[in-house]
């Protein structure tokens, strides 16, 4: 690959597929779409390759005149979040419009000449009932608006890329954590508590789950552009499970090993997914890829990152 173009380029993710494109010492140019205005400038490193495009996440029409370049490989990670994980009747809307932004994304790689389209899918495609690890194949039965409108992106993109004669690559994200993260997440708010001695208050914390450094995800995105063709659907974690009480306690142990930890003091919501196990094995067997970052070692490098600010 030479040329790319990397939408959401200053999220988590983005940020780290920049840097892994950047280790490519064949790529000429990467065309990083921002939203105008926006604050978060300041996390795209600085690197002659990298061009700045302002384009408002409804306006990826315009994307074709705005970059004038053909490319490689256009990566969509754009998806705009709504302030709550409630799902009234305007968030579903809301939500719905991603739907429309996914396709205009894939219109406008074509445009571009781009061979292939790589989008940011999520676990959330499968539903909550599942024990073991989960591949491409197994079934999706979503029961939120944002997993029936990630797998309804997903698949409308792999239609529409078909018709205009260019790959797609889905990759369905599992928890992601790292540089970058939002301050309410899970990882990141613990951290900040246990760092600014607060109590912390979880639910019993029994699920099985998979988390994965943002570098190793920015990594794999950009090697399946790179390496993959045609039509595919990858799960993206480690590939490992532990329970969630268990990663809540490395946390503890790495920022603060005396804190005393609530575990079952908040129950859990509604239909809660109590397994989430990402099945890499055909991402790794077809890119090359394989996770490098231990969960003790991303909770480290989080602390020095926020030392540093």
């Amino acid at each position: 690959m030479k040329k790319i173009v990397i939408t959401g380029a200053t999220s988590m993710i983005g940020v780290a597929l920049i840097n892994a494109a950047l280790q490519d010492k064949s790529m000429q140019r990467i065309y990083a779409v921002v939203r105008p205005n926006t604050g978060k400038l300041g996390r795209i490193p600085n690197d002659l390759r990298i061009k700045i495009i302002p384009c408002d996440i409804d306006s990826y029409e315009s994307l074709p005149s705005l970059v004038s370049d053909t490319c490689d490989v256009f990566y969509h990670l754009a998806w705009p979040r709504t302030a709550t994980y409630e799902e009234g009747y305007e968030d579903i809307i809301l939500k719905c419009q991603n739907i429309q932004t996914v396709l205009e994304a894939v219109r406008a790689a074509s445009s571009m000449k781009c061979s292939k389209f790589v989008g940011a899918g999520s676990q959330s495609e499968y539903g909550v009932n599942y024990t073991g690890k989960l591949s491409p194949q197994t079934p999706c039965h979503p029961v939120r608006a944002d997993g029936i409108i990630h797998l309804a992106a997903g698949q409308l993109a792999q239609i529409l890329s078909a018709k205009l004669g260019i790959s797609c690559i889905w990759m369905r994200i599992f928890s992601i954590y790292g540089k970058y993260d939002r301050p309410n997440s899970l990882i990141s708010s613990t951290v900040t508590k246990l760092k600014n001695g607060e109590h912390c208050s979880f639910t019993p914390s029994r699920q099985n789950w998979d988390f994965l450094e943002a570098q190793d995800a920015g990594m794999a995105f950009y090697l399946a552009g790179e390496k993959v063709t045609g039509n595919h659907v990858y799960c993206l974690g480690s590939g490992q499970t532990r329970q969630l009480r268990e990663y809540i306690e490395i946390i503890r142990d790495v920022v603060n090993p005396d804190a005393e930890l609530g575990f079952g003091e908040i129950p859990y919501p509604p239909n809660p997914v109590m397994n989430l196990c990402a099945d890499i094995s055909a991402l790794e067997h077809d890119t090359g890829w394989v996770p490098m970052i231990e969960f003790e070692q991303g909770i480290q490098m989080i602390c020095k990152n926020s030392k540093n600010k």
